[in-house]
């Protein structure tokens, strides 16, 4: 990377960890679309399997303790969470339900599709998607439904790595080159891939610069 591309980095990131360190705050949760606020400012959602870590994961990149609820019961998160960023606000970021847990009802699950695709193919603000993927298992089928749906939309996405301090270094280089090859086939992905851990911090200056990426 040339010495202008290191100091672009560096400005990225820096921009971004002065955005998350200023004011961040819940702002809604939308179980169908007519609750959505107003596409007024850029959004970025994340998505990601039911017990991807993704609650973990907002209150990391965000340094709070609570922002996004955690459970050990995955699956909890039935609706679109809104949170505001930025005073001015700047942008929001969009909490999705987990999908792939198989033991909520089939209703449930066909309403959490529904929500999540309609959402997703009809947002004119949404700027990325942010999918998260466990380092410990890599890119399962279920998670390739939505890497589908999101090509076929044409929807921009990114792919993260979590919890990649619960496996070691070795088995972590393999997921992470095997998830980039695969990455790297599809239309709508970025070509390169984020590794992080809610846990050791690890990443998180990185996501929070990718987050703020395509929101201008």
């Amino acid at each position: 990377m040339s010495d202008a591309a290191d100091d672009a980095n560096d400005d990225a990131i820096e921009d971004a960890r002065r955005l998350f360190a200023g004011p961040v705050a819940f702002l809604k949760s939308a179980p169908e679309l007519r609750f959505l606020p107003d596409a007024d400012v850029p959004e970025v959602a994340f998505a990601g399997r039911s017990n991807v870590g993704k609650s973990s994961l907002l209150n990391a990149l965000t340094n709070r303790n609570a922002l996004a609820r955690t459970s050990n019961t995955p699956g909890r998160t039935q609706e679109l969470n809104f949170f505001d960023v930025g005073e001015p606000l700047r942008m929001r970021l969009v909490d999705m339900p987990g999908y792939g847990f198989a033991k909520a009802p089939k209703d449930m699950v066909r309403k959490w599709r529904y929500l999540v695709n309609d959402y997703l193919r009809g947002r004119q603000v949404l700027k990325r998607t942010l999918v998260l993927i466990d380092a410990r298992h890599g890119i399962k089928d279920v998670d390739r439904e939505i890497l589908k749906m999101l090509d076929d939309a044409a929807v921009s996405y990114r792919v993260v790595l979590t919890k990649a301090d619960k496996i070691k270094a070795s088995e972590l280089a393999e997921v992470t080159a095997r998830t980039i090859e695969e990455a790297r086939t599809r239309p709508a992905a970025h070509p390169d891939l984020l590794v992080t851990s809610s846990e050791k911090g690890m990443g998180m200056a990185e996501l929070r610069a990718a987050v703020i990426e395509n929101i201008g």
